[in-house]
């Protein structure tokens, strides 16, 4: 169960921080670890799992933004570092890029969808298509609208059909307009031929 994740700019600032349970992680874990990766250098940075004085620290960097998560409870690792890179993947894609200036500029929905991936700790929701339907992408027209009526929030009021689905990466409602399926048919021979027959052939010709 991850207690906290803070997103880290750098040059170690803390851009961002989410408290997912009771427990209260500090900031000055943080801290913590900028220090230690300076004075270790690129091979602390290259951890994935870091075992502090008073946490277990999950880390993933992308683009310069590191991804840090913190726990004191045992917790499957892999799961850990698996739901920081889908976040930085969803991240990515919703802001079309990754970097401190896009994560500052939509703050809002940065924390939205941190609010929709993880619950009291653990992941929820990871697919891209449905967090698309619960949440609208930044764009210009909901930035004006947001500063026209002082509502901030791209949440939808409905839920998305595909969230209990069994298939969440397909939409539950998706029709076509003509089926079709194109199939390549690929046809090969195996053959053992005399070398002298094959010699007498050619010459022949």
């Amino acid at each position: 169960m991850l207690q906290c994740i803070f997103l880290l700019s750098d040059s170690g600032e803390v851009i961002l921080e989410k408290q997912l349970t009771g427990h209260w992680v500090d900031r000055a874990i943080c801290s913590w670890f900028w220090d230690q990766s300076i004075a270790q250098g690129d091979s602390f940075k290259h951890l994935p799992v870091i075992a502090s004085p008073t946490h277990y620290l999950f880390q993933v960097n992308r683009e310069g933004v590191t991804f840090l998560a913190c726990t004191q409870v045992e917790m499957p690792p892999l799961m850990a570092i698996e739901f920081l890179c889908r976040v930085a993947d969803v991240l990515s894609e919703y802001l079309g890029g990754l970097n401190e200036d896009l994560i500052k500029d939509n703050f809002v929905i940065v924390y939205e969808l941190l609010d929709e991936m993880i619950d009291n700790g653990f992941p929820l929701t990871t697919e891209p298509n449905i967090l698309r339907e619960m949440i609208a992408p930044p764009n210009i027209v909901s930035k004006v609208l947001s500063v026209v009526t002082g509502n901030t929030s791209n949440m939808s009021n409905t839920l998305p059909g595909a969230t209990g689905s069994c298939v969440p990466w397909r939409k539950t409602d998706l029709k076509h307009s003509s089926n079709e399926v194109y199939v390549d048919l690929v046809e090969e021979m195996d053959a053992t031929i005399n070398r002298f027959i094959s010699y007498y052939y050619l010459t022949s010709i």
